[in-house]
This record gives C-alpha cells, structure tokens and sequence, in this order.
C-alpha cells in the first residue's frame, strides 16, 4: 500500500503546477495530501446543507405535504446554534484533556451530533406526514433532528477551521482558507446532483436509505479528515493549567476595537448578499419569464461567480493586498450586481439578470474570505478558535436572518402593493422585490461605512506589499476563473 502511495504521488508531482490550481496552497508543515484530505470535513457540511435547505425542503413540501410554514420553522431551527460557535471556538482553544488534543474532540462529537440528526430525520418526517401517532412526537423528533444536525455542522466546521489555521503558517493562512471554502461548494454541488439522481424514482423506503446514507458518508468523510492531523500537545490541555473564562477571553479578543467592527461589518455584508438567496430564482420566472431549467442554472452561475472571488482573493491577497480593502471591493461589485438585477426588469434583460447573478456571487464570494482572513489575522494560534467562532457566529446568524427577512419583507410589500396601498406606482408583482434589492444595496453602503476606518494607511499597504514579496506567493494564482 505505501508503495502505491509513492508511485501515485510522484505521478502528481510530474503534472505542470497550473494544472493544479491548490498545489500552492500545501507547505512544508501541511503537504497537499494533508491538506485536501482535511477539506473533507468542508465536504460533510456541505453535504448536510444542501440536505436542509434543498433536498428535505423540496420533499417536506411537495411530496409529503408537510405544511410550509413548519417546515420554514425547522429548516430555520440549525440557525439557532449559529451564536454559539465563538462560545465553541473558545472551548477548543481551552479544551483540557490528559490526551493533549484541543480541536480533534470537537470535531469528532461535532460529527457525531451530525450523524445522529440524519439518521433519525427519515423515521422524524414519516412520522410528522402519515400521523402515525400523536403529532405532537413528530414535531418533537423532527425538530431534535434539524436541531442535531445544526449543532453538529457549526461545531465541526467552528473546530475544523481552528485546526486548519493552526496546521498551516501565517503566510498561506489565507490560501487554505480559500480551499476550504471551495471544498464546501464542492461538497454542496456534488451532493445535490447526488440526492437529485438517487431520488429520481422517489419514494419513502428511498429517502430513508439516502438520508441516512448520508449519516454514513459523514462519519467516513469526517474520520479521514481527522486521521492523525492534530500533534498531541499535552502541555496546552493540561488540566491544571491556567485559562481564561469566556467573557475574559472575548473581551480580549474584541479589545482595541477593530475585531469588534469587523464583525459588524462581516453582519451586515452578509446580511446585504444573502436576503436576495431565495428570491433570484422566483423574480427570473415572475419578473422575466424564465423556464424552470433556466431558473435553475442561476445556482450554476451564482457559484461560478462566488469561485471567480475566491480566485480574486487568493491572487490579490497573495500579491500583499490589503484584506479589509478588497473585500470593500466585493461591496462595492455587490452594489453593481443588484443594480444589474433591478434595472433587467424594466429593460426585459435575462442577460443583464445573469450577469448581476454572476456578480453577486463574485461579490459575496471576495467579502467572504477576505473579511475571514482578516478575522483569523486578529487572533493568534492560542485564540484562533474564538476567532473563528466569532466570525462563523456572525456570519451564520445574519444569513439566515437575511433570508428570513428577505422573504418575508418581498411578501409584506407585494400584498401591500397588490391592495393599493402604496399606490399606482407600485401596483405590480415586482415592488416586493425591489424593495428588498434596494434594501440590499443601502446595507452595502453602510458595510462601507463599517469598513472603512478598519483599512490601512496606503502606505501600511505598500509596505505589506513589499513585505509579501519575500515571502512564496500566495497561491491559487493559476485558478480557472
């Protein structure tokens, strides 16, 4: 077997590094190998994200009969473990254990929770449709369920980013980053097109066996992910060692101010790019008549554009750029894309709809890793977790925020509009959605606002430029965008 191993990495190492866009992204201390193979826990989340909020959505609905409004409610319960990820970084960062690992049990019983919610969400939504017994345990099973599963990917992927950032250097922190993030695209477009062919010929028997096939996958992605990545270290989870309380800790994580706006701005940028998640596809085929195939290809191109932003970040960053002002330039792509999504109605423009599609997810995609990067360069090795969980916190609780209020303002102003009430110049199907586009651009100004005294001095730029130059390259520069 190793020699095998041997004989396949040095066929790798014998292809042309452009054709390898993440080759750059190992070092030393965290080889390629390693690397991708610690992605995987990205895979899992991704996996068990698209089963929330696409695939179980869909079935709950249409094919079970499950009423909107509940399962709206349960989709939107894994959010509620989302403020509690800095609480989870920062116990990982304190873990005491006579095994010296700090990240590796959070990931494991992270997992573990995760396993559990889908192996009892099949046997939870049966029970919840058919009535076979009080309805009141169907409510109950389904919610534990949707509850384990979020509990489990927060504390997985919270955990996971920790280890990675205390695996990999300062200098290619970021790159990885970006081939995280590219992982759980990977993992939510591969496991769509998975669920969507496996439950061709849908029935009840079928989606027990996917879902919790999917529990399964979990486990294995997961326990390849942690095999042998983290150092025993004993010394940091010596029992008797000193650690600071969580308050203490987070008081001297957002001390000085800048972690503090950082995180407000990483709210409210996210919270701009994410209330337009569930509308883009309805206002393609309310507003412009497009087909059901045609709507779906917009996902397509929303991720081709958030891929373009990580490939944007991973060069310019890598050329010394300053974190806090390029992801001011995916703010300011965001307002240009919603703009081109506003102005394709009235122009009866598919394609300027699709070109703003693709800058949203351009935009959202550059904000995303470099407000990430600039979070994970606040903290040091001793305080990653909590930093991390800050952001992750912050950015998860204001998606799913954005989403919720992003539908539900569009139904507010469109019943509004429809009852005459905001008169006859807002009288169509559109003023809902306008609404919302317009709200989504007034907080990416004030995401500018927020941003603006976080970055540098133009000459700290220059000097980090030229500090860059002495150090490899970022990587990734050879990405397809």
């Amino acid at each position: 077997m190793k020699r095998l191993h041997a004989r396949v990495s040095l066929g790798w190492t014998k292809v042309a590094p452009r054709f390898l866009p993440f080759a750059d992204a190992a070092s030393v201390e965290l080889p390629l190998g390693r690397l991708l193979r610690l992605s995987l826990f990205q895979i899992s989340v991704g996996m068990a994200v698209t089963l929330l909020t696409g695939t179980l959505n869909r079935v709950m609905i249409v094919e079970l009969a499950v009423p909107t409004w509940l399962v709206a409610a349960m989709v939107a319960l894994p959010l509620a473990f989302a403020p509690f990820r800095a609480l989870v970084g920062h116990r990982s960062d304190t873990h005491r254990s006579f095994l010296g690992w700090r990240r590796v049990p959070y990931v494991w019983f992270g997992s573990l929770m995760q396993f559990g919610g889908l192996a009892i969400m099949p046997f939870a939504i049966l029970l919840l449709s058919t009535g076979g017994g009080p309805l009141f345990v169907g409510y109950i099973a389904t919610a534990l369920a949707f509850l384990l599963i979020g509990a489990g990917l927060h504390t997985t992927q919270t955990a996971g980013l920790a280890l990675a950032t205390d695996l990999s250097s300062e200098d290619n922190r970021p790159r990885v980053v970006a081939l995280l993030y590219v992982m759980l695209l990977v993992g939510m477009v591969a496991s769509s097109l998975a669920f969507g062919l496996l439950l061709q010929d849908f029935g009840q028997t079928k989606l027990v066996q996917v879902i919790q096939g999917a529990a399964v996958v979990t486990m294995v992605l997961n326990g390849i992910a942690l095999w042998k990545q983290e150092a025993r270290d004993p010394s940091l989870t010596a029992p008797e060692r000193e650690r600071p309380d969580f308050r203490t800790a987070w008081r001297g994580f957002v001390g000085g101010g800048r972690a503090g706006r950082l995180l407000v701005t990483v709210g409210l940028g996210t919270l701009a790019f994410s209330m337009q998640d569930i509308l883009l596809e309805p206002y393609g085929g309310e507003m412009l008549g497009l087909s059901v195939s045609q709507t779906t290809m917009l996902t397509a191109l929303l991720a081709g554009g958030t891929l373009a932003g990580f490939a944007l970040a991973a060069r310019q960053l890598g050329a010394g750029a300053e974190p806090h002002r390029l992801a001011a330039l995916g703010v300011l792509v965001g307002v240009f894309a919603f703009s081109a999504v506003i102005f394709a109605e009235p122009l009866g423009s598919p394609l300027l709809f699709r070109a703003g599609t693709v800058l949203i997810g351009f935009g959202g995609g550059l904000f995303a890793v470099c407000t990430l990067t600039a979070t994970m360069a606040l903290a040091d090795r001793e305080r990653s977790g909590i930093a991390l969980g800050a952001w992750g916190a912050v950015q998860a609780t204001a998606a799913g925020l954005g989403i919720a209020v992003g539908g539900g303002l569009r139904d507010l102003v469109t019943g509004l509009a429809e009852a005459g009430w905001l008169g006859p110049a807002l009288d169509g199907p559109g003023a809902g959605y306008g609404v919302v586009y317009h709200l989504e651009i007034g907080l990416l100004f004030a995401t500018l606002v927020a941003i603006g005294p976080l970055v540098r001095h133009p000459g700290a730029s220059r000097r980090s430029h030229q500090s860059a130059t002495s150090r490899a390259r970022f990587g990734l520069a050879e990405f397809p965008g």
